[in-house]
């Protein structure tokens, strides 16, 4: 005979997101750049925008965009040299804040993390105070604005943190996800990348409330595994846990762009960005493993992808410009995703418990 069942208590997560922050960063130290529009990166034919500033994408500048369409849109663009030991001391800072209120912090990127609180709001402090509160300790303690998002799940608590940026804050509550999930674009779903969702227009799919017209047997028909899991998520079911520790077999990250990046230039600036991160979350992270190999991958605009590694101890971002050259050299056709990664040596670590999820349809023709 089964005991009674245990309900679980409903997660309290905030996603807590940087506006603007290598820009915002270089503002702060320079108050004369207040009210202009500037760009982290280059200006030239072969660099690219990091990120920018609000007033910058006013003129439709956004991040890896080339240098000199950044400069068309916008001709007094100030371009900024990327100065990335600033902006680690300060993600060290803001990330210092995170554990004073949580020690299940999940850091995504230098300037975005997950927080669960579910714990900690049990003394009846709503999730929404103490997202407000962190935020404040931030902007006085930093003099940057952030954004966050609060939600009982990781993909909802990411997709809220966007809604009211920037310096902003947007709740969504259990009881409101149903409404909330209908009319949201179906490119939100954690895993519909930009490719997935037009294959979905052509097939009158636009919303959520559309996708979920679908049963669970003809998503999984459709898209194996990852359409059991689509099912789930286009009505704001995510079971990810918050993961403070990963320890794995290998350490990356990944960016996929909304323009393909179309020369060697713009994609080594890039990965100047994507592996200067990744070098400050091996030393957040894993500062006493001992490295085996880095890689780099490349996913070209045709959808094929190819891995450059090498054996290396100690990775720079000299070393991953050079794995960039080598494997760009095999195609050099436009690319559309970028990532970075060092292979640990040791063969017993347990591998992390979340995989990224490929893009759906990325396999077909």
């Amino acid at each position: 005979m089964k005991g009674p069942t245990i309900s679980q208590p409903i997660r309290k997560i905030i996603h807590i997101d940087m506006d603007c922050f290598y820009a915002a960063v270089e503002m702060r130290e320079r108050p004369d750049l207040k009210g202009h529009p500037i760009a982290v990166g280059g200006g030239g034919h072969r660099e690219v925008v990091i990120t920018c500033n609000y007033e910058a994408r006013r003129f439709g500048v956004h991040s890896s965009m080339p240098g000199f369409k950044a400069r068309e849109r916008c001709p007094h663009l100030v371009f900024l040299t990327p100065r990335f030991d600033l902006y680690r001391a300060a993600s060290q800072q803001i990330r210092q804040i995170f554990h004073e209120f949580t020690p299940l912090v999940e850091t995504l990127s230098l300037d975005e993390a997950y927080l669960d609180v579910t714990a900690f709001s049990k003394d009846g402090r709503y999730a929404w105070d103490i997202a407000k509160e962190i935020r404040a300790r931030i902007l006085k303690e930093t003099l940057l604005t952030s954004s966050a998002g609060i939600a009982p799940n990781k993909m909802l608590a990411k997709i809220a943190s966007d809604w009211r940026k920037p310096n902003g804050q947007f709740a969504i509550l259990p009881e409101q996800i149903p409404g909330f999930m209908t009319s949201l674009p179906v490119r939100k779903v954690w895993g519909v990348g930009p490719r997935s969702a037009e294959r979905f227009a052509q097939r009158g799919i636009h919303t959520c409330g559309d996708l979920q017209t679908m049963t669970r047997m003809k998503m999984a028909i459709e898209f194996g595994k990852w359409g059991e899991e689509l099912y789930h998520l286009c009505r704001g079911v995510d079971e990810r846990k918050v993961h403070p520790h990963r320890v794995s077999k290998s350490l990356s990250n990944e960016s996929t762009f909304s323009e393909n990046l179309a020369s060697l230039g713009e994609c080594k600036a890039a990965i100047t960005k994507l592996s200067g991160e990744l070098l400050d979350e091996l030393r957040m992270k894993a500062p006493t493993r001992k490295i085996r190999k880095a890689f780099v991958k490349i996913k070209f605009s045709d959808f094929t992808r190819t891995t450059r590694e090498c054996l290396c101890n100690v990775p720079s971002v000299d070393i991953y410009q050079t794995l960039l050259t080598e494997a760009h050299g095999r195609k050099q056709l436009p690319v559309r995703l970028l990532g970075t990664g060092v292979r640990f040596d040791h063969g017993t670590i347990e591998e992390a418990d979340e995989i990224v999820q490929p893009e759906l349809f990325e396999n077909s023709q």
